[in-house]
């Protein structure tokens, strides 16, 4: 599987538009070379390198094998994130730079559970079910 944004490379800041500091938007997303009998994507965007441990800035699922992300979009049922809510919260570290991770994984199932679980749960529910999955890394420090 493959997972790669227009916004910026592998490894590459993500650029102020999609931050705190910016319009706070999700980035385009583009996935490829989806497994064959995938029935559901889920995409985990997280922090590693917040002070407090891993904070979560966007969790979503049941989002359908065929889609593709674009700015600013809900490609499926969001999950709720580490600010308390149910969308897209961009990164907004509170110093230096941090790394910023962008999880996709294809499952055999739809999960078909209600808006607002955590990450915890539905890792905890897809847990048999990943068929496969993509990574992708973006930078940011406030500026």
């Amino acid at each position: 599987m493959k997972l790669t944004s227009s916004a910026f490379g592998s490894g590459e800041a993500i650029p102020k538009k999609y931050t705190c500091q910016g319009e706070d938007v999700n980035p385009p997303l583009v996935f490829e070379d989806i497994p064959e009998h995938a029935q559901s994507l889920v995409l985990i965007v997280d922090d590693p390198d917040a002070p407090a441990g891993t904070w979560v800035h966007w969790v979503v699922y049941d989002i359908p094998v065929n889609a593709h992300v674009e700015e600013n979009s809900v490609p499926g049922t969001q999950g709720e994130n580490d600010f308390g809510r149910q969308d897209y919260g961009g990164p907004c570290p509170p110093s230096g730079t941090h790394r910023y991770f962008f999880k996709l994984y294809a499952l055999d199932t739809d999960l078909h559970i209600p808006e607002g679980k955590n990450k915890g749960e539905i890792e905890r529910l897809m847990q048999e079910h990943i068929l496969g999955q993509a990574e992708l890394i973006g930078t940011y420090s406030k500026q």
